[in-house]
């Protein structure tokens, strides 16, 4: 059983989303959004660090994924997001957490099934996936889909690993086995 920490980083809003991953099964833990509600950047960037850090300290996440900046048509503000991303991560790792970075077409792959989703169908799959009767905030919803991927991601890593192993034991058995003929 694993705690997952998916974050969707923005300079005004970050979300958050925490789920609890029980072999395949997923199950909501909590979500929501950290507003930076200043104008002055070196606040908004201590507030999201703060934010975080107080979030992963009442949970005790085990794992974190984190969303990709995309080069958005303005620069001033991919450099915000940039900014934004790198205090959130700041904050993961400072709290030894290894964080896993998905992109949004890779998010919205593993939840939707459509890399170029909108907003309003990760909302419906997530509450779908989660079992959630209550439709989560934009950026929450978007933090849980980070979470969600990473849960697919890392559960098919650990499937490959297990099956390499096995794999490894039947050679080993198969080669000892021919040797005593």
């Amino acid at each position: 059983m694993s705690l997952i920490i998916g974050i969707d980083p923005g300079s005004r809003l970050t979300g958050y989303g925490i789920i609890e991953r029980d072999g395949s099964k997923l199950r909501f833990v909590d979500a929501g959004t950290i507003r930076t509600e200043t104008t002055e950047m070196p606040e908004r960037l201590k507030r999201i660090f703060g934010g975080i850090d107080r979030i992963v300290k009442f949970h005790g996440p085990t794992e974190a994924a984190v969303e990709q900046v995309f080069m958005a048509q303005n620069p001033d503000s991919a450099l915000k997001l940039g900014q934004a991303r790198g205090a959130a991560i700041a904050a993961l790792t400072n709290l030894d957490l290894q964080v896993a970075e998905y992109t949004a077409r890779q998010i919205k792959q593993s939840v939707v099934g459509y890399g170029a989703a909108d907003k309003e169908q990760v909302q419906m799959m997530v509450m779908k996936l989660l079992n959630l009767s209550i439709k989560p905030q934009a950026d929450a919803a978007d933090a849980l889909a980070a979470a969600i991927c990473h849960a697919h991601a890392s559960g098919s890593m650990s499937k490959m690993a297990l099956l390499n192993a096995l794999g490894g034991m039947a050679r080993g058995r198969s080669r000892s086995s021919s040797r005593r003929r």
